[in-house]
């Protein structure tokens, strides 16, 4: 299974799914279910920042794929009552494009770069005088002729997400004001998204199922929303008025996703670990060419939830499964 195909993977959005998420997104902190602690802390700093009518501090989201970095970065401008640039590292291919972007900026506004750690070095070189002094050096012309201009820019704030906090060079880290760490949902913040959702589709479900729903979504409100879509067409093709409880048991069992939350992915990964190299350690490379992955899709998108869950760690010499993952498979740990 690639990874564009992974029910339970909390990146990979096609287009369809982003006009979905987009509707489904709430469009104040009040709306927002979750993360309390990061919400306080940023009315906070917006009440304060609109009070002294300057713009906001640069904020940096990181945290797992699918926790609502993009959606926290749209609520933050409309808290600020300003307007939002989006756009991507990968997208940012040279300074020229960085300029674009910053040319049209008004006082105040937000600029929003997802995957914030995969800017090339150039552009990243270039924000540094952006962010902490409003102004970028551009050379203007070619050759004899060309020399540098002092470009001045309004007062903005820079949103940067990312999923691997720890490859922004510290220059750049060091410019963010508001460095906030998004953490996994609990499974009643989840239960309470899945009802929303189910209710904004006009579809109807019962406590028991939303709990199942959230139970097994990984603490990630992507997951969970993807996964209610899912059974949602399990039971209408069922003529099934309401999602209960055995129609999810039987959707998710048909999706191969187990009362743990874990795909067929992360079980070739976990039993292959355990089958090849008696559950480690063992080196990312290698475990990466075992499974057909590459090294940095394992690394920011699976092993974050097995290691949360306590199913794999992390050591000098490698990645071992636990004794925990064991006991999920039902197998006996080695001695």
């Amino acid at each position: 299974m690639s990874d564009n195909d992974r029910i339970v993977s909390g990146d990979s959005k096609d287009h369809d799914e982003e006009l979905v998420e987009k509707s489904l997104r709430p469009q104040t902190l009040r709306q927002y279910i979750g993360q309390e602690q990061l919400k306080h802390e940023l009315s906070v700093y917006i009440k304060a920042a609109k009070q002294r009518e300057e713009s906001l501090d640069h904020v940096l989201l990181y945290g797992p794929p699918g926790l609502g970095k993009t959606t926290l970065a749209m609520i933050i401008a409309r808290e600020m009552g300003v307007n939002i640039k989006t756009t991507s590292g990968p997208a940012i291919e040279k300074p020229g494009d960085l300029v674009a972007l910053l040319n049209e900026l008004r006082p105040g506004d937000v600029l929003f770069i997802d995957e914030i750690h995969r800017l090339p070095k150039v552009v990243e070189e270039m924000l540094y005088s952006a962010m902490e002094d409003f102004y970028i050096d551009i050379v203007v012309g070619q050759g004899p002729t060309a020399h540098p201009v002092h470009f001045p820019l309004p007062p903005f704030t820079l949103i940067g997400a990312t999923t691997r906090a720890g490859t922004l060079a510290p220059p750049l880290r060091d410019r963010f004001g508001i460095v906030e760490h998004m953490n996994y949902y609990e499974v009643a913040d989840l239960q309470e998204i899945v009802k929303r959702t189910a209710d904004i589709f006009g579809t109807t479900i019962n406590e028991q199922a939303a709990h199942e729903i959230a139970r097994r979504s990984r603490g990630t409100p992507r997951i969970a929303n993807r996964l209610l879509k899912r059974i949602r067409d399990f039971a209408q093709v069922s003529g099934q008025a309401q999602i209960e409880l055995p129609i999810v048991d039987h959707a998710l069992t048909l999706l191969k996703v187990d009362d743990m939350g874990l795909d067929a992915t992360d079980k070739k990964l976990l039993t292959t670990m355990i089958e090849i190299y008696n559950g480690g350690p063992v080196g990312l490379n290698t475990i990466a060419a075992n499974i057909g992955e590459e090294s940095d899709t394992i690394e920011s998108m699976y092993e974050p939830y097995l290691l949360q869950i306590g199913f794999l760690k992390r050591t000098a010499r490698g990645r071992t499964v636990t004794n925990r993952a064991y006991q999920h498979f039902k197998l006996k740990p080695l001695d």
